[in-house]
């Protein structure tokens, strides 16, 4: 970083660490405990959408990297194209296997950024729910390297619970680097398991 860049403000990107994922089932522990949120098993990758034979060679390379494992309630992984033309590769276990969710998410990210995909990545997600029907997603930014949680109401048509937001971000504070620019906690309309 040079003078120029010091004067005028600018900072050097966080480097994404992909392995900063791996937090999440100690996390998940902790948000059951304070605020009763159990995992779904759903989790997903958000990137800008690609198209190509290069991208459709990883999608395979990640599909049979995964279809390897047979503890699963679903497809290996799914690939889904939402309203906002964002696409999202989704994996889903059984709730109670949340670390091989994880393993799943930070196998498909890595595949993604190995063969330069990695400026198209946005976020990975893996979702939660109360005994009320209340869900959550945990969200963690690629670019940022931080977390934030993300709580739609029910039924809510594009409106979120800023305080259940704020009370999650509490909780973790200690788990989960959580992203302190509270503008940056995007909400993820459309993600799937929410």
């Amino acid at each position: 970083m040079g003078l120029l860049d010091i004067l005028l403000g600018r900072t050097r990107p966080v480097a994404p660490d992909l392995d900063r994922l791996f937090a999440l089932p100690s996390a998940a522990v902790t948000l059951q405990a304070a605020a009763g949120f159990t995992a779904t098993g759903d989790g997903a990758v958000c990137f800008a959408t690609v198209e190509g034979a290069a991208f459709e060679q990883t999608h395979r390379e990640v599909r049979a990297l995964l279809d390897a494992d047979s503890d699963r309630t679903g497809p290996p992984v799914e690939l889904r194209r939402d309203g906002y033309g964002y696409s999202w590769l989704v994996s889903r276990r059984s709730p109670d296997r949340l670390p091989q969710l994880v393993g799943d998410l930070h196998a498909v990210n890595t595949s993604l950024e190995a063969n330069g995909f990695g400026p198209q990545l946005l976020c990975s997600l893996a979702g939660f729910r109360d005994d009320t029907g209340r869900k959550l997603a945990l969200v963690y930014l690629y670019k940022r390297g931080t977390y934030y949680p993300f709580g739609p109401l029910p039924g809510g048509a594009g409106r979120r619970d800023s305080a259940l937001e704020l009370q999650v971000r509490a909780v973790l504070g200690d788990d989960l680097r959580i992203e302190p620019d509270l503008g940056r906690w995007f909400p993820v309309w459309g993600a799937p398991g929410l």
